[in-house]
């Protein structure tokens, strides 16, 4: 069985590896153009997200979640 302070190490080593991620995901997305402007492309148009973009976009909120939850189980653990 694991002791308390190994399972607080594993939920901070976890939160901050969330909230790497999360950081990446948002630097990513690029407001008001898609990913291909990002590396060069032309995006003068609105579209939808697709492809790649879709699936950052919702990664980003997968990890929000798990930013959020992560971090309220540090805070319940810590009182």
């Amino acid at each position: 069985m694991l002791s308390f302070a190994a399972v607080e190490f594993i939920l901070f080593i976890a939160l901050v590896l969330v909230s790497v991620g999360l950081v990446a995901a948002i630097l990513l997305q690029s407001r008001g153009s898609g990913l291909g402007a990002t590396f060069g492309g032309e995006s003068s148009v609105y579209r939808s997200r697709r492809g790649v973009e879709a699936r950052l976009y919702q990664f980003t909120i997968v990890l929000a979640v798990l930013f959020t939850i992560v971090s309220l189980i540090v805070y319940i653990t810590s009182l």
